[in-house]
């Protein structure tokens, strides 16, 4: 499904430890390192969609998760322009997505990169609130940025100011290249997926 515009419909999925870390997991096959994130299908609302690509991407369930907020309205990035396929019937240029913010309920045991066929991550781990700002592909960041400072005063609810302290020094910083992010632990994926 891709809309007159040329973006495809796209949830992302913010999953936050307790404490204000966030799931960060790695593609598989790749480098590259994200949030969950997948596409609507033409029959499903962005709350139906993203319970979906929840399981398919982590293995989570519902009750395994609340929903504490997301953004209004949607967030768009485009692809760059070596990964648009332009001899489709429809050229899809880019995505537009609603975020989610969820906080982990259940157990770390409940994460699982291996519950279909073709897992779209291979390894995870918990990092702060504003790494990903540094680590995701260049041409994300945007959406990202939007993204966490919409959700960071849920985020800030749930896991205090000091894990998720304000947006303006971390955004300054990635703007200019010069941040850097505390470091993380990290975490194998389940099912013998890990590094």
């Amino acid at each position: 499904m891709i809309d007159p515009d040329g973006y495809r419909p796209n949830v992302g999925i913010v999953l936050m430890h307790s404490d204000g870390r966030l799931f960060w997991a790695r593609r598989v096959h790749r480098d590259g390192w994200q949030f969950p994130q997948g596409g609507m299908n033409t029959d499903e609302t962005p709350v139906e969609a993203m319970y979906r690509e929840l399981r398919e991407e982590t293995g989570l369930q519902p009750d395994h998760v609340e929903v504490l907020g997301a953004t209004p309205g949607w967030l768009r990035y485009r692809l760059p322009q070596r990964s648009i396929r332009r001899n489709d019937r429809l050229v899809c240029i880019g995505q537009k997505q609603v975020w989610f913010l969820l906080r982990l309920t259940g157990k770390e045991s409940d994460l699982q990169l291996d519950v279909t066929e073709k897992p779209e991550f291979d390894h995870w781990r918990w990092v702060d609130f504003w790494y990903p700002l540094e680590h995701v592909v260049t041409f994300k960041r945007h959406v990202y940025a939007s993204a966490l400072q919409h959700l960071a005063p849920f985020a800030r609810h749930v896991a205090g100011d000091q894990a998720v302290p304000p947006a303006g020094p971390v955004l300054a910083g990635w703007s200019r290249h010069r941040s850097r992010p505390r470091p993380t632990r990290q975490h194998p994926a389940q099912g013998g997926k890990g590094v």
